[in-house]
């Protein structure tokens, strides 16, 4: 049939005709006595016959510019959702405000022959209102021959975004949605809805499902309630001691975590529950039956944490999520903003805490080098907007408001990080123009990874292959760590100096901006963004820097002590504790001998010996600082961790090369050094001779033992620059100083 024009431009308001009616059924059927935002104008346009489109925030009420309709009209409403988890939840929360439980229904490939049977006998008796169903599902011939049959009310097309390449959950089985409403019923009204779509995704969603002439109703996309916060991704275990104290600090609150494969939600669900939180892992590997289990002990508060897959959305219709915490950086803005969207849903409190590192970032875009070229070129800008909102001094809130083309003119809204703390700006102009040197004197034919390494003068094999260790701009960025480096370069991209070509896997060119620059450079100022930290995998020496969860003020005076009381007993400080032992006193707290064992690397001779001046200057700072204790706050690691101490006591009794060791436990022999000096520091004895021996000879041991028995620091750094001399790398030190410790610190 001809389709009348198409405009997304301007809003009609329609008829009131209906008003009076729906505020009665709005009573009746949900318990409200009035409407949301622009729910009553939406739900008045559907009713009235016309296709509209409702953009509206996750929150918002969405959902019932439709059910609502569906309950008043004759006939029956087709809703088409993407996620087989959302349609069991829409269609719980229908059947909880019905006294009939036919009144509901979802149509999906998790049912069997018995199931959709009674789904049909329902549908055909008039009895169901609303049946939910996948675009697959609407595919099927015996599904169109079926539903052309019965006596329909409107189309609802959920999810919306999913019909656009630019979405953030783009579906090509939308495409084909217009196609089979044409086949099904012509003449029916669409409603279109999405919580999240930026100008061009609104304009592919009118186009693609055909609406004519459609009323548009937008909400604002300000969630006033949610609290907005980018902190630096730390180490590993560090990070997950972040966020163990954040969800023990908000006990009973429900929260969900998002993370970027699903082995990390396996892992976080087991680390969680170690340390007595109910969580459980949601990711699309599960079996179906599994999902909806899992999902049901969420919404019915039987666990308070689920850890969910980024690729795999989630279904949650559940008002009073407290919390949402980003583990990897999201794909896109949209998907960020639907994901945080699940928190605060009631209009209470809601935090959003995403944790970044530019390490994240690159996994991301590796992750998209095998894509077709529009799908990189698609997935490269959505990921370079998402940087953008990470490294942003501004209003996040601001940054959000105008990706979806509002205008967002509040300064500080008060309720992001970057309002509620002013970052350090500094002027990088001459930094900018080594970056660009670097670039050009490349022919823009490298990626960032090599700019990094000539900027910093590291002489890789690539390097050598290609003779750069001869240019003149080898090492031109040695005064400037990696961190500040990569964050710059982040910045340039930000800033339209720099572009990653696409079609070339990422390398760096100069854009015209950027070439403008070259020949007369300008002020450039950017926000120090070295707090984040590069992930896990970059780092080498445990003694690194402290986790988000450590009090700092009470680490440095722990550290005082612990000199102080090493100079006392002439010992080194690090035999009387470990820089993590004190860190996680740092974080817990502990007032007594018992607690105080609980620590990393503290075993009950260790905290006997050495722990009481510790314990009571913890016990002093608690009571003049006023500190709530966490209750019983220890990260707990999973069983394989306690199972790895007995497995490398008997293999070095073994006199097992630590190469196999490592290996046969899948880990780096950084990682098994770690391991190996908490093991010694709480006080068992290992005998690594057999290793030394083939590291070390005699003369060198004894200078190093020698420079242990005398030094007054605990950082590997130092012993390797006061004996630079002799040259020792980390691994031999670290060795030394765990035989070290079992010789003289137990």
């Amino acid at each position: 049939m001809p389709k009348k024009k198409q405009s997304i431009s301007t809003t009609k308001k329609s008829s009131k005709q209906h008003n009076h009616d729906i505020l009665g059924k709005l009573e009746a059927h949900f318990g409200f006595k009035v409407f949301k935002g622009k729910q009553e104008d939406a739900i008045n346009s559907l009713l009235n016959g016309n296709d509209t489109f409702v953009i509206m925030p996750t929150g918002g009420g969405k959902s019932l510019c439709y059910q609502l309709p569906a309950l008043i009209l004759e006939g029956c409403a087709i809703v088409v959702s993407p996620l087989i988890a959302l349609m069991k939840n829409q269609v719980d929360l229908i059947r909880g405000y019905s006294e009939n439980d036919n009144v509901a229904h979802f149509l999906n490939s998790s049912l069997n022959k018995g199931q959709i049977k009674q789904v049909k006998d329902d549908l055909l008796s008039g009895k169901t209102k609303l049946l939910y169903v996948a675009p697959e599902t609407l595919t099927k011939q015996e599904n169109l021959d079926f539903f052309r049959d019965l006596k329909l009310s409107f189309f609802a097309v959920d999810e919306a975004h999913c019909i656009s390449e630019w979405g953030h959950d783009f579906r090509p089985e939308y495409r084909r949605l217009r196609e089979m409403m044409e086949i099904i019923n012509p003449d029916l009204p669409v409603i279109a809805l999405t919580a999240t779509a930026t100008p061009k995704v609104q304009s592919d969603i009118v186009k693609n499902l055909g609406l004519r002439s459609p009323n548009i109703f937008i909400s604002s996309f300000n969630r006033s309630n949610l609290y907005y916060e980018v902190v630096p991704k730390l180490k590993k275990d560090q990070t997950i001691k972040s966020i163990v104290r954040f969800i023990s600090q908000n006990k009973g609150k429900s929260g969900i975590i998002y993370t970027l494969n699903r082995k990390t939600t396996e892992e976080l669900a087991a680390l969680l529950v170690a340390n007595n939180i109910k969580a459980v892992a949601y990711h699309a590997g599960l079996d179906a039956k599994v999902r909806a289990d899992r999902q049901d002990q969420f919404l019915n508060e039987d666990v308070q944490v689920i850890i969910a897959t980024i690729a795999f959305g989630m279904g949650i219709d559940k008002p009073d999520i407290r919390f949402v915490i980003h583990f990897n950086i999201p794909k896109s803005i949209e998907n960020y903003y639907q994901e945080t969207g699940r928190a605060g849903r009631d209009g209470l409190e809601g935090k959003c805490i995403l944790y970044y590192s530019h390490k994240d970032v690159s996994k991301l875009e590796h992750l998209m080098r095998d894509k077709p070229l529009s799908e990189r070129e698609v997935g490269a800008q959505l990921i370079s907007e998402t940087l953008a909102f990470a490294e942003t001094s501004v209003c996040r809130r601001k940054v959000l408001m105008h990706y979806f083309g509002e205008d967002w003119n509040t300064e500080n809204c008060g309720n992001c990080d970057n309002c509620t703390h002013t970052k350090e700006k500094i002027e990088a102009k001459e930094d900018v123009v080594k970056v660009l040197k670097v670039i050009n004197a490349l022919d823009e034919r490298f990626a960032t990874d090599y700019v990094l390494n000539i900027l910093k003068g590291k002489a890789t094999p690539q390097i050598t292959m290609y003779k750069h260790e001869k240019l003149a701009i080898f090492g031109i960025g040695k005064d400037k760590d990696e961190l500040f480096w990569t964050s710059l370069i982040s910045q340039m991209l930000l800033n339209d100096l720099l572009r990653k070509d696409i079609e070339e896997y990422g390398l760096l060119k100069l854009t015209e901006k950027g070439e403008k620059f070259l020949k007369k450079p300008t002020s450039f100022e950017i926000v120090l963004n070295n707090q984040f930290e590069e992930s896990e995998d970059d780092e080498e020496d445990g003694t690194g820097n402290a986790g988000a969860a450590t009090d700092e003020r009470l680490f440095e005076m722990l550290k005082e002590l612990r000199q102080k009381e090493g100079k006392r007993k002439n010992l080194p400080p690090f035999v009387i504790f470990l820089e993590s032992s004190l860190q996680d006193m740092a974080t817990m707290y502990p007032s007594t001998t018992a607690e105080l064992e609980k620590c990393q690397g503290v075993g009950k001779g260790k905290a006997l010996k050495y722990g009481k001046p510790f314990i009571n200057l913890i016990a002093q700072y608690v009571e003049d600082n006023n500190i709530e204790k966490p209750d019983d706050f220890v990260v707990k690691s999973v069983a394989n961790k306690s199972n790895n101490k007995i497995y490398i006591i008997q293999n070095v009794d073994k006199r097992i090369p630590l190469e196999t060791i490592a290996k046969n436990k899948d880990m780096r022999i950084d990682a098994l050094l770690e391991e190996m000096e908490t093991i010694a520091a709480s006080g068992t004895r290992l005998n690594l001779n057999y290793a030394i021996d083939d590291m070390l000879d005699e003369y060198e041991q004894e200078e190093i033992i020698d420079y242990f028995k005398g030094c007054e620091t605990s950082s590997l750094q130092v012993a390797q620059e006061e004996m630079s001399d002799s040259n020792y790398n980390w691994e031999q030190l670290k060795i030394m100083r765990i035989k070290f410790l079992c010789e003289y610190g137990n």
